[in-house]
């Protein structure tokens, strides 16, 4: 028996109001479109829902029955709509990223204070996760999209570029020897390297680079965040590879220096990920809009896509 919901809607005014044209009233129907839709809904269930007098409608106890169940799933009804009208207006809700730790230092940050200060309502839940973790997670639906660096396999995720920075070698004072002269990456093996640990993008992109110069990396140090490797350097611990922002305090502080590579790191990119099967929520749909405003002046760099 599938029963029109619009007849049990009919039927819960009509209880509630005990009169027939008030409930038409209320729900901007015509009386007789209300009778008609009560008398069917007494067809459809085979019993009589209310007593008819000249002062209105009561429920009889098959009516009182039904009233019951109507009156809560119409309020849940409700109650959800509320919910949502809320979800809509940005005064609820939660918007979950995706993002390494790289690309929160690098680009993120500032979007997410940005719509913090818009939305203050609104719940954020970052997960820290390398590229191949973040593109299992937007297969799974754990997340509503990722802000990592541009994978170089092919999928079925969207994939649109944001911006993009530099990685350098730099080294501690007491390489002083590097100082000034052009250097090969044959001569970095030479000494005590520190970089991301394995299973990172950015491991997986240094590895490459010595693959193709038919070289073996072989960190003595591997750290599982970014942040270390620039102090580690400073205290001579090693030569470190690391973007050009994360070194740029120490660079003018002098602790560090940067060397003069016989090739220079090529430029990465930072992308916007997203599964075209997963529905994004309300509150990720105003965080991709807020990207794609670009208030803070972070836009796509002139960088081409592999």
């Amino acid at each position: 028996m599938a029963v029109p919901f619009d007849y049990y809607r009919i039927f819960f005014q009509v209880a509630r109001y005990g009169n027939i044209t008030t409930a038409a009233r209320a729900l901007f129907l015509s009386q007789p479109t209300v009778s008609k839709s009560i008398q069917n809904l007494e067809s459809e269930l085979g019993c009589c829902l209310f007593h008819r007098s000249k002062n209105g409608v009561t429920l009889t106890p098959e009516g009182e029955l039904l009233y019951t169940q109507v009156a809560q799933a119409c309020a849940h009804l409700a109650k959800a709509e509320e919910e949502l009208e809320s979800r809509k207006a940005l005064q609820e809700g939660v918007v979950r990223i995706g993002a390494s730790e790289m690309t929160l230092h690098h680009y993120l940050l500032p979007y997410l204070e940005e719509f913090r200060s818009r939305f203050p309502a609104v719940r954020l839940k970052i997960a820290n996760l390398t590229t191949p973790g973040a593109m299992h997670s937007l297969d799974e639906g754990l997340i509503d999209f990722a802000v990592i660096m541009a994978p170089e396999e092919q999928s079925d995720l969207t994939i649109t570029p944001l911006g993009s920075f530099q990685d350098m070698a730099i080294a501690g004072q007491q390489c002083g020897e590097l100082k000034n002269r052009v250097v090969t990456l044959a001569e970095l093996q030479q000494y005590p390297l520190i970089c991301m640990e394995s299973g990172t993008s950015s491991r997986r992109f240094l590895e490459q680079i010595f693959q193709e110069e038919k070289l073996t990396l072989r960190p003595d140090i591997e750290l599982a965040t970014v942040d270390l490797i620039v102090p580690m350097t400073a205290h001579n611990l090693g030569i470190g590879f690391v973007p050009r922002e994360f070194a740029q305090p120490a660079l003018e502080a002098g602790t560090v220096f940067a060397l003069q590579l016989e090739k220079p790191l090529p430029v990465r990119q930072i992308a916007l990920i997203q599964n075209p099967a997963q529905p994004v929520s309300l509150a990720g749909q105003a965080f991709l809009r807020l990207l794609r405003e670009d208030p803070l002046g972070f836009g796509p760099h002139p960088v081409k896509t592999s």
